[in-house]
């Protein structure tokens, strides 16, 4: 590629010949995500994908597109670039799933004030475990220098992925009924959503990242705070094989109050036992260091729910032990009834 190599564009600063660099080093990360009916070509126009369709008789694609949000100031300051891709690639799978549908590709778009190959290699190595994790390909992606919008060492990081269902298996709110039981998924920490107001509690409270706490196991806040999306995709299919899941709500920004009700028809509310939830450190050291309230902590984070399933009730026991057999220490957590109130704690 040297004959495309461009002195007056780097005197801009864009080096053409970075790009390049990094779709070398980035290459044995997309390698991991190959599966069944993705090419393992990169660097073309667009990236191709084969579905396999036996044995659906309506297939439906269902498409999820976001971002790693303030997140990824944390991982410039602690100079680490290799867990912000998973979290890309959770916060759209994730959301898929709720779907019922399995994740087959996945791009990533990555703008960067600086392009250092090295760096942009590091990002797409968590995207590529993110894609492992889900088990789906990572097909494409696009890596953008913005010399003067941004400075040189920040980036954003989004992802668009795609998924695949039978239309007759398409999770709906409609099929919750009164009575069904709400079953808690644990996360690994706060996720992706709400780094705006960690950072304001972090600066406000005097508090770096490098600083250390007990209730956190001796860890750094930062090193807590940068824990990537747990990824459901895997469990959750497994789930949707062995009993009758309803509905599920992904718990992101908007918290419980927020997302639960997504996952439920109108006339119904869900009736969460707050003695249930298994709350993790990092939640309440954030409400004590920032001096939130409770109902607002419930209202911006997940609080240590990533993700509830709603099934019948008399199958609730053997969704719990499906979900421990997948690796989640999934419990109870309460219960749909008919109620005008959408979301409530008790």
């Amino acid at each position: 590629m040297e004959n495309s190599k461009s002195d007056f564009y780097a005197s801009a600063g864009v080096d053409i010949t970075a790009g390049y660099k990094a779709v070398e080093l980035m290459k044995k990360h997309i390698a991991r995500t190959v599966i069944p009916g993705a090419e393992e070509d990169v660097g073309g126009f667009g990236g191709t994908f084969v579905p396999n369709l036996a044995g659906l008789r309506e297939p439906v694609l269902v498409s999820g597109t976001d971002g790693v949000g303030t997140k990824v100031k944390l991982a410039f300051e602690l100079r680490r670039h290799d867990t912000v891709g998973i979290d890309c690639v959770a916060m759209c799978v994730n959301d898929i799933i709720c779907c019922g549908a399995k994740p087959i590709f996945f791009l990533d778009y990555i703008a960067c004030g600086r392009n250092i190959p090295e760096k942009i290699a590091a990002i797409v190595g968590g995207v590529a475990e993110g894609c492992v994790q889900s088990g789906c390909a990572l097909i494409g992606g696009e890596t953008a220098e913005h010399p003067g919008l941004m400075p040189e060492e920040e980036y954003d990081l989004a992802g668009f992925a795609v998924g695949i269902v039978d239309r007759g298996k398409v999770l709906r709110p409609e099929s919750v009924e009164a009575g069904d039981a709400i079953i808690a998924i644990p996360s690994s920490g706060v996720h992706s959503n709400g780094f705006s107001l960690v950072r304001k509690i972090l600066a406000e409270s005097g508090t770096a990242l490098t600083d250390t706490f007990e209730e956190l196991g001796g860890r750094t806040i930062g090193e807590t705070l940068l824990t990537p999306t747990r990824i459901y995709v895997k469990p959750i299919l497994k789930l949707l094989e062995a009993v009758n899941v309803r509905s599920i709500a992904h718990i992101t920004g908007g918290g419980f109050y927020e997302n639960i009700p997504r996952a439920l028809p109108e006339g119904l509310g869900a009736l969460i036992n707050r003695e249930s939830l298994k709350i993790p450190p990092i939640f309440t050291l954030l409400a004590r260091l920032g001096g939130v309230p409770e109902r607002e902590m419930f209202n911006v984070y997940n609080m240590g729910v990533g993700m509830t399933v709603i099934v019948p009730a008399k199958e609730a026991e053997r969704a719990v032990e499906v979900l421990r057999e997948a690796g989640e220490a999934a419990y109870v957590c309460g219960e749909v009834r008919e109620s005008d109130v959408r979301m409530e704690l008790c």
